[in-house]
């Protein structure tokens, strides 16, 4: 049988309101009492009503995270960070799955505020122009933090992507690189539309072009990889820049068994560097995104904005840098 506050108030011969002092931290009680509530509280194992006390102080303590793939290494990464600042002011998480669907990713933000959530935040993929509007609606503050929306509207944490691409592209051209391939997926709509101006703006100024054929939008799964590489190689790149470390590693062996030296006749580059960049070889060169730390401020500007505390900024941007591994020359 659920222990109720009703219960403790009884056994320590209190009202209710005092337990719930006692419970909520409040000095205006005596020692004494306190003492006895907290024996009590223990004894009969008491555990509060997180909804109920919400209900009488509106707010919860509970943040609603929506992931697109808890699977993937890069969104884990993001999620660490979330955590840490989460407990450190002492918010519980509610962390749902959405499988990088629109229509359940909208599902899972409407049960979130039902369940009183005191802020909802979004790591990565891609927001849908139906759950943008909804968040745009929301009862509590929502921020996005490893993405941003397609117009850019709401409070948000990530690189600049732009400006990553660019400085790649402008890398592999002063060593002599003349044909790119850019390998995407479903996860990372913005970041793809972001790498892809930055790329084609350095092309365009040096007078080359990005066909068609060499674009490639997938998964962002080890086994997209090796589809990637099939649909591209036939425009016989000399670069590959792809969103994601793990179609980046099936990129680089699905060009080894089509008997492609990497990095002489192929050169590999991603822009998640999770720890999975290690792990393959040559290792994969990388952009270096300081992933646990865009968990974390996205986080810590959640927390701002459900405790009406001052916002600097609404957009932040974290720096980056480029890691040359094996996968370059």
């Amino acid at each position: 049988m659920t222990v109720t506050i009703y219960d403790v108030a009884r056994e320590a011969k209190v009202s209710m309101a005092t337990v719930s002092r006692v419970v909520n931290g409040n000095p205006n009680v005596k020692p004494a009492t306190r003492d006895r509530v907290n024996e009590v509280i223990k004894k009969l194992n008491y555990r509060p009503n997180a909804v109920a006390r919400g209900l009488a102080s509106k707010k919860t303590t509970t943040v609603g995270v929506i992931i697109p793939d808890i699977s993937n290494v890069y969104y884990s990464e993001l999620a660490r960070g979330l955590e840490d600042i989460a407990t450190m002011y002492k918010y519980q998480t509610i962390i749902s799955n959405s499988d990088n669907d629109a229509q359940k990713e909208q599902e899972i933000f409407n049960n979130l505020l039902s369940k009183q959530v005191d802020g909802i935040i979004f790591l990565g993929g891609t927001l849908s122009k139906e759950t943008t509007n909804l968040i745009k609606t929301s009862s509590v503050p929502v921020v996005v933090s490893g993405t941003h929306d397609l117009d850019a509207s709401l409070p948000a944490v990530n690189i600049d992507y732009i400006n990553a691409s660019k400085e790649i592209a402008e890398k592999f051209i002063q060593d002599g690189v003349k044909q790119f391939a850019f390998v995407g997926g479903g996860y990372s709509e913005k970041a793809q539309i972001d790498i892809l101006a930055g790329l084609k703006e350095v092309l365009s100024a040096n007078q080359l072009l990005l066909d068609e054929a060499a674009i490639y939008i997938g998964e962002e799964q080890y086994l997209d990889g090796e589809k990637a590489y099939e649909a591209v190689k036939a425009v016989n790149p000399e670069v590959i820049m792809c969103i994601s470390d793990e179609q980046a590693i099936g990129i680089v062996h699905a060009a080894q068994d089509n008997g492609k030296d990497v990095p002489n006749d192929l050169q590999v580059i991603s822009f998640n560097n999770t720890r999975l960049v290690k792990m393959v070889r040559p290792k994969l060169s990388s952009v270096m995104q300081p992933l646990y730390d865009i968990g974390a401020v996205g986080m810590r500007l959640l927390t701002k904005y459900m405790n009406d505390e001052p916002i600097e900024a609404s957009k932040v941007t974290l720096p980056y840098s480029i890691v040359y591994r094996g996968t370059t020359k």
